[in-house]
């Protein structure tokens, strides 16, 4: 895919895909990459909005330039997000293109001397401005902390798309299909809600917020800096994040385990199977083989988490802190939590997790099951009790 590709007659797609990159922010798995959004408008006047990672300059110049011809020049650089992911060329296009600006609002300009030491050549605008290219304007709507203090949104109002920012956009690389037309759905709304829960999760309210306060624009197409752009059904990707930031979740429930020698998953094994038999929906995540960044996921979705854990040294098995610490970070909410492990010589796991469950104001299901050693028959009838117990609460 090394052209510009049209989302409208005078809007391209001029961005780059990265499958080369293993983790997001040195952080998030990529097993099928990313994409860095871009877009060029071409009108009386030109504007980019947003730009790529700095490795990918070269391509991204190239479909740039496919669009330049002529000797045209580059006036507007709109920058919805000044994430590195998105600005790491500026200095480049400051350089090759003369006349640009840089538009953004003032804390945009702060960070744009904080990473870059750039202070000149820019347009600084305020929260419902506006800019005209000509036969088009651009109106600008701020959103602060989706996910960061400066992040903003661009509407062009006459071909009715939304420049969304990071807002709206999802793990993936889109080598096999920009638009939400030629992508495989499931696949894509599955990385999406993984990056959103991830990424941008924690700052829910501001989310809501933002989808508030650009509800007002005729949105036909929704263009994000990362994943698929959607033109088909542009409502389908803000509904998707409203609902996952009013943290409303599926009757379902996942299950995340830690289990040294055996004890605790024995115990897991059973009160999966009484789950199954009860037909609840059931995710299981190893936490020494699934990725946190996935076991979120699936809990942002679900209504029910069960950790499963030994006592470690008196403490959290420290998979399980891990996941709990981010837990923690991404403030979720409306869930209840199971819990259920083994200890040896000394206990201290479940009294952790039973905090945890406090300070989230989760609700916690009893009976909280915790072996001695290796689990008895009253342990595993346990974990059958526990298991209706949770069937009781999701009404199945």
């Amino acid at each position: 895919m090394n052209r510009a590709i049209p989302l409208t007659e005078s809007i391209h797609w001029v961005g780059a895909n990265d499958r080369e990159t293993e983790l997001f922010e040195n952080l998030w798995p990529l097993p099928h990459g990313v994409s860095y959004n871009a877009y060029l408008i071409e009108d009386q006047r030109t504007a980019l909005v947003d730009a790529v990672k700095g490795p990918f300059l070269s391509e991204f110049l190239d479909r740039v330039r496919e669009r330049l011809h002529g000797g045209r020049r580059l006036d507007y650089l709109i920058i919805n997000h000044m994430e590195p992911d998105h600005s790491g060329s500026l200095r480049y296009l400051l350089h090759l293109f003369p006349d640009l600006i840089l538009v953004g609002n003032a804390k945009t300009m702060d960070l744009l001397k904080g990473f870059y030491n750039i202070t000149d050549r820019t347009h600084v605008i305020q929260d419902g401005d506006g800019l005209d290219l000509g036969s088009r304007r651009l109106e600008f709507a701020f959103t602060p902390m989706v996910h960061w203090p400066e992040t903003m949104m661009t509407f062009d109002s006459r071909d009715r798309v939304l420049f969304s920012g990071d807002a709206f956009g999802g793990f993936g690389a889109t080598d096999l299909g920009l638009f939400d037309d030629e992508i495989d759905q499931v696949f894509f709304e599955d990385e999406i809600l993984r990056y959103f829960s991830n990424i941008v999760g924690r700052y829910s309210p501001m989310v809501l917020k933002a989808i508030d306060k650009v509800s007002r624009w005729d949105i036909g197409i929704v263009a994000s800096t990362h994943g698929p752009i959607w033109r088909r059904d542009p409502h389908r990707v803000i509904d998707l994040y409203a609902r996952w930031s009013r943290h409303e979740t599926d009757p379902s429930v996942v299950l995340a385990y830690a289990s040294m020698y055996g004890n605790t998953y024995r115990q897991v094994e059973h009160l999966a199977r009484a789950l199954t038999e009860a037909k609840v929906p059931l995710k299981i995540h190893n936490l020494s083989r699934s990725h946190a960044s996935f076991v979120i996921r699936d809990i942002w979705r679900a209504r029910g988490l069960v950790l499963a854990c030994p006592t470690y040294n008196m403490g959290l098995f420290p998979l399980t802190d891990n996941l709990v610490r981010m837990l923690e970070n991404k403030q979720l909410k409306n869930r209840f939590l199971a819990l259920l492990g083994s200890y040896g010589w000394a206990g201290g796991a479940m009294k952790t997790l039973t905090q945890f469950a406090e300070k989230s104001h989760w609700q916690l299901i009893d009976p909280v099951v915790e072996a001695k050693c290796a689990p008895a028959a009253a342990d595993f009838e346990n974990c059958r009790r526990l298991a209706a117990a949770i069937t009781a609460r999701l009404g199945i």
